[in-house]
């Protein structure tokens, strides 16, 4: 049978023969394909990353497709917005990405697309209970094999962006899907390119392919700084998450890359809408406003955000977690290799250096994202107490994704993770001793709940 507990809030996802077995994946194809099936949906293009366990979760989940009367396009071994991409390029009904994105090696798993909108929550439970139901369509799809979708996506890339000197950047691609695609683009476009594990390799023998983590982009950051480059640029497992290092071997977090993205952006369109996550930065917030655009706090998620900026046409949108989104003149989609080449059309047509261009904002101290331990059973009505109680008080608290509390001089951010057993932390204050405070207030009232 299938565990249930593979069925996550944005995509199925597990370990590798313990999780994801031979036969759940064959069930996990045929439940999809119903799924589309049902809505009268029947094409649809299938890919994989690079681990180890990807050709042949693919080719299973292909004849769980086509036993339900699905046709299918094989697409190869690409990274995720290339299979997006696929999905418009050749328009098919649907797409499935077989990706453990940025987890361990052991991992793999599932993102599954109706047209460009990812699947998620209640959706992704529905076929769940297709497979517990034993309910699957019946029908005989056919197969087709499509060689050629990562040319026409460079080609495109290049034909659609424009730098107006050359930059010199550096690419670690953490031997993920992207390693192959990226530099190539990069070089047509004008860019004096240095490569750094863009070799695939399931086993990740180098670093965690995670370029928003510290510790996996420390051999980028010794090399920009070593090196006469502009920046560095790392790439997550499958490349739909960016990291940006600057000249200096500094990290550019991902609210601050989406608030250089936005500047830009809004030079364009004033008056425009553009959208973040909860765990963004006050300085985000603000300078969205200060530049003449509309800021929109949303929840987080890939899935969320697209669905948000769908809904509200809105153009640009981003997360911390280096997922960016791009409807002014791209799909709509988180792609950090088409992020990568709008970054440096901003340098290339900047008289700054990377790290000067949000040197005007405030100072602001903040901690990382802090996980804390909760369990799945108690992590959401957890929230919701801390929540209630911050209200109660008359607190200003944003709750559109578990509570995010202002202060005058600063926030805090408590929610529940949608994918772990724990809940999701985060601070920033004007003064670092402000930030002990904040942190130890909201804190001191969880422990006092639990």
């Amino acid at each position: 049978m299938i565990n249930p507990q593979i069925f996550r809030q944005y995509d199925v996802r597990g370990i590798v023969d313990k999780d994801l077995t031979d036969e759940s994946v064959l069930l996990l194809g045929r439940g999809f394909g119903t799924y589309l099936r049902n809505m009268n949906l029947k094409s649809v293009a299938i890919g994989g990353d690079a681990r180890l366990s990807s050709p042949r979760f693919k080719k299973i989940f292909t004849k769980g497709l086509l036993s339900v009367g699905c046709d299918v396009i094989d697409v190869g071994i690409l990274a995720t917005p290339v299979l997006y991409f696929a999905i418009q390029e050749l328009r098919t009904d649907g797409g499935v990405m077989i990706t453990g994105s940025h987890n361990p090696p052991e991992y793999n798993g599932f993102k599954m697309n109706v047209g460009l909108m990812s699947i998620y929550g209640d959706d992704i439970q529905q076929i769940l209970n297709i497979i517990l139901s034993g309910n699957f369509a019946e029908g005989h799809g056919k197969l087709e094999t499509f060689d050629g979708i990562i040319k026409i996506y460079q080609d495109y890339l290049v034909k659609n962006i424009k730098i107006e000197r050359p930059v010199k950047v550096i690419i670690d691609a953490g031997n993920g899907a992207g390693g192959p695609i990226a530099p190539d683009i990069l070089r047509r476009i004008g860019c004096e390119v240095k490569e750094m594990y863009c070799d695939m390799d399931g086993t990740f023998p180098n670093h965690h392919p995670d370029p928003t983590v510290a510790e996996y982009i420390q051999d980028l950051i010794k090399e920009v700084k070593n090196s006469d480059a502009e920046l560095g640029i790392g790439l997550d497992g499958d490349a739909d998450r960016i990291g940006v290092v600057d000249e200096k071997g500094n990290i550019i977090f991902g609210d601050q890359i989406l608030n250089i993205y936005a500047r830009d952006f809004l030079d364009s369109y004033p008056g425009e809408k553009v959208v973040g996550d909860v765990k963004c930065s006050k300085n985000f917030y603000d300078d969205i406003k200060n530049h003449g655009g509309i800021p929109v706090m949303y929840k987080t998620g890939h899935s969320m955000i697209k669905k948000k900026m769908k809904e509200d046409n809105i153009k640009m949108g981003g997360e911390m977690s280096g997922h960016i989104f791009f409807a002014d003149r791209y799909f709509g989609y988180d792609d950090a290799i088409y992020a990568t080449c709008r970054f440096i059309e901003i340098v290339s047509r900047s008289n700054k250096k990377v790290s000067e261009l949000l040197a005007d904002q405030p100072v602001m101290y903040n901690t990382p994202e802090i996980r804390v331990d909760c369990s799945d059973d108690y992590k959401f009505e957890l929230v919701d107490k801390v929540r209630d109680s911050f209200i109660d008080e008359g607190a200003d608290v944003n709750s559109i994704d578990g509570m995010r509390v202002t202060f005058s001089d600063g926030w805090g951010l408590v929610r529940a993770s949608n994918t772990q057993p724990v809940i999701v932390m985060r601070f920033e204050a004007e003064t670092p001793e402000r930030l002990t405070e904040i942190k130890k207030i909201v804190e001191d009232r969880i422990d006092s709940l639990k």
